[in-house]
């Protein structure tokens, strides 16, 4: 919520410090219907929902043997002796470890899923973001934003950066 009352107060700002007397040409586009409804990114969502359903599975096994193993030591554990019991606490142990490390190797924040995230789908992101500046520039818009998640510039007239100017304010 901060970032669409930043992104206003910018706006404002904006348009009451730079050319007063003309309007300013805005625009908004939705990514995510974008990305929906593109066959390039249809097709590469399949993939990874195959790989996905594929490492979810191999993990679904993992979890399944671990609790097929637990329950049976947990019902022969009155009867085991001390060293087999820790044998097997320990073994136990280790696959829970093991389990973790698949789920986090594969789905966690720098997994194998966000590298193939980032592999696949990066090219057609490129080209919507360029596909996106070219219809701002062709139709003359000042402003692009993206209305799907966090409100974001993606195009903006260069007459607009005030960069140059904030840091020598701060000189």
């Amino acid at each position: 919520m901060k970032k669409v009352g930043l992104v206003v107060s910018l706006l404002f700002i904006i348009v009451s410090s730079s050319k007063i007397y003309s309007q300013l040409k805005i625009g908004y586009v939705d990514s995510d219907a974008i990305m929906k409804q593109l066959p390039d990114a249809q097709d590469t969502q399949k993939k990874l929902d195959a790989i996905i359903k594929e490492w979810q599975e191999e993990l679904s096994k993992m979890e399944k043997d671990w609790k097929t193993k637990y329950d049976d030591y947990d019902k022969r554990k009155l009867v085991l002796s001390e060293q087999k019991r820790v044998e097997i606490e320990k073994e136990l142990t280790q696959s829970e470890d093991q389990i973790s490390k698949y789920r986090q190797d594969k789905f966690g924040a720098k997994g194998e899923l966000f590298m193939k995230q980032e592999e696949l789908m990066k090219p057609i992101q490129n080209r919507v973001f360029t596909a996106i500046q070219d219809v701002a520039k062709s139709n003359n818009y000042d402003f692009v934003f993206d209305r799907s998640g966090d409100m974001m510039f993606l195009y903006a007239k260069d007459d607009y950066d005030l960069t140059k100017l904030v840091l020598e304010k701060l000189k």
